[in-house]
């Protein structure tokens, strides 16, 4: 007979009650208290210059420089969620973003490019072979170009690529994570 069939059958629904975590948990409340403290510090204070984001492996580190206390990445994932703290992911913005200049482009240059070119412009367009004056008399653009390629010879993917043309997304590295506590449940 199973162990938690035999613990219902003694102890009834009661019995099979979560008795909490596992491990027992090598931080005492005053360190846990005081890591906090440092956490808040932010990354920079423990000389972790690159950025100002809490990842598992610096908490880690960060453990075993004040405590002398070694944990694995997936148990610092463990305590820092047993203690209401979660993984959370930044917004990413460029550095260089010049918020008033991406104001004026909306304002001015998208409208422009949204309603269509303006005449003696159809030139631009891809694949045309009318230019100039000619191709801003007539509502017609001009006969497209012969492909470059022969008209049997099948277009080579590149890696990632669907077969219909569309570009597949890279499966790269999952972005770093910053540890910030819960906020207050209501």
């Amino acid at each position: 007979m199973r162990r938690w069939h035999r613990a219902w059958r003694d102890g009834g629904t009661e019995a099979l009650r979560s008795k909490g975590p596992v491990s027992r948990e090598r931080l005492s409340p005053q360190q846990w208290a005081w890591l906090e403290a440092e956490l808040r510090k932010g990354p920079l204070a423990h000389g972790f210059a690159h950025d100002q984001r809490w990842t598992l492996g610096r908490i880690k580190t960060l453990i075993g420089r004040l405590f002398h206390v070694g944990y694995t990445v997936e148990g610092t994932s463990k305590l820092m969620r047993r203690h209401g703290w979660s993984a959370q992911v930044p917004v990413r913005q460029a550095m260089e973003r010049d918020d008033a200049a991406v104001a004026v482009w909306k304002a001015e240059v998208w409208p422009e490019i949204k309603h269509g070119a303006r005449p003696g412009r159809l030139d631009l367009l891809r694949g045309r072979n009318r230019a100039g004056a000619e191709a801003a008399e007539g509502t017609h653009l001009g006969a497209a170009r012969r492909p470059a390629r022969c008209a049997g010879a099948r277009r080579r993917r590149r890696p990632g690529q669907h077969r219909r043309g569309s570009v597949l997304p890279a499966r790269g590295p999952a972005p770093p994570d910053q540890w910030l506590p819960h906020p207050p449940r209501a």
